[in-house]
């Protein structure tokens, strides 16, 4: 469906209000969006919950009168819904701002639980093995950057040692045999994504957290905790905390039609699971995240994962189906001249990830999508958007050879993307890839 934006029409695949996004002076043209791995429009359902939160449920959750009730009672119902979602309890769902904040937060906690056993080992008050030296912190070569970022930060400032584990440039994975001999005595923590933002591979979080279970249990030391940022997985892939193993997974709102809130879920929490508070305030989230809570944004995130939780087949078929279709006519079109980023065997990727490059001298990603008519779209993960125009560091560390990781377009599509929209992007990138290639 399209929206008028000014002398802007945008189209999202969906009947939402108005969005303000860009204005395109003199330029009354249909443009199509796909980067959904960036973000998504909200649901209508959710923004009528929120407003509704807003409207009537503005007391502060706190408080024992009827409108704070209200909002305690939809905070809790939102807790159920998002737990439902990620096969947890509700009592495992702590709400936090998003996906960065949660992300630190574990890494915070594997941290400060570290130092805390080892200081206990050294009064002879608990497990000596494992907690002399620094704690070690284990992930990949291709996290988001509130992982990536957080854990130089530690290592920067004397706090933790940390190994970033490559993944294959065969498969686009993280091998679970390169994770375990990355293990130490004085391992706290493995922190690995569940899909990539960039190429949309899934990663084999379920085997690496039976194998340090198992590593676990062999060895009388402090256990290894262990997390996955599953923000670009949720409301595209099935998400099982059960079935996964994990002591953390993040989740991020904005990714799967929710509002730019987020929560993280804890094993839980403060019983089975460490976890320790980065702030310190007025108790809520059972002190794990003090400060009032933002009951409309909790509202929208709860039924935005009430939606997942009972359309999440519907949702991956259909965008499934469109990627397919995608691929088939930019290589109908572009034949040779095409390279698929995330096409690795034996790995599987999120249904609704394209990542491609157009092969050329003049077709740097960034050149392309600046002169597409219609097409919105990304070269790599929103986060990386300061770093201008070079070749995102992901593809890279995946294999992707410097000059077609410089070419590439990171084209995700959504819950309403059209088989009339996609043949409508791909004569745009026709077009534009022959004016490029005639200036050049």
């Amino acid at each position: 469906m399209a929206e008028k934006l000014a002398d802007l029409t945008l189209v999202v695949g969906h009947t939402h209000n108005d969005h303000n996004l860009h204005h395109y002076p003199g330029m009354n043209v249909e443009r199509i969006y796909m980067d959904y791995n960036a973000t998504t429009p909200m649901e209508p359902e959710v923004i009528q919950v929120i407003s509704e939160a807003l409207h009537e449920a503005w007391g502060n959750p706190s408080s024992s009168y009827i409108t704070g009730a209200m909002a305690k009672a939809i905070i809790n119902q939102s807790r159920q819904n998002v737990a439902r979602m990620v096969g947890g309890k509700a009592e495992d769902i702590v709400f936090t701002s998003g996906g960065t904040e949660a992300n630190n937060l574990v890494l915070h906690t594997a941290v400060e639980h570290f130092r805390k056993n080892r200081s206990a080992a050294e009064n002879g008050e608990g497990r000596e093995n494992g907690c002399t030296g620094l704690p070690h912190i284990i992930t990949s070569n291709v996290e988001h950057d509130s992982i990536r970022l957080t854990a130089e930060h530690l290592q920067t400032v004397g706090k933790a040692d940390v190994t970033c584990v490559p993944v294959s440039k065969v498969t686009a994975r993280v091998e679970v045999e390169d994770i375990i001999a990355a293990v130490r005595p004085n391992t706290c923590l493995v922190s690995v994504m569940l899909a990539n933002n960039e190429t949309g591979v899934i990663m084999p979080i379920q085997e690496i957290c039976q194998r340090i279970k198992s590593l676990n249990k062999q060895h009388e030391r402090l256990r290894i905790l262990l997390h996955t940022d599953a923000a670009q997985a949720l409301g595209k892939i099935p998400v099982d905390v059960q079935e996964l193993g994990v002591d953390y997974l993040t989740i991020v709102g904005h990714k799967f039609y929710a509002p730019r809130a987020g929560a993280l879920y804890v094993n839980g929490p403060g019983t089975k699971t460490p976890l320790y508070p980065m702030l310190f305030g007025g108790g809520q989230e059972r002190n794990f995240r003090p400060g009032t809570e933002n009951t409309p944004m909790i509202a929208g995130l709860g039924k935005a994962a009430e939606l997942v939780t009972t359309n999440l087949s519907n949702y991956q078929s259909h965008m499934l189906s469109i990627k397919v279709y995608l691929e088939e006519r930019l290589q109908d079109v572009f034949r040779d001249k095409i390279r698929f980023n995330g096409h690795y065997p034996g790995s599987d990727v999120l249904p609704n990830t394209c990542n491609v490059s157009i092969l050329g001298p003049a077709l740097q990603g960034w050149r392309v999508l600046s002169n597409c008519r219609r097409l919105l779209a990304s070269i790599g993960a929103a986060c990386h958007s300061a770093s201008g125009n070079r070749p995102s560091y992901i593809l890279l560390n995946c294999g992707v050879p410097t000059e077609v990781a410089a070419n590439a377009l990171r084209l995700s599509v959504g819950r309403g993307t059209t088989k009339e929209e996609v043949d409508a992007v791909v004569e745009d990138l026709r077009e534009t890839v022959e004016l490029l290639e005639k200036m050049n």
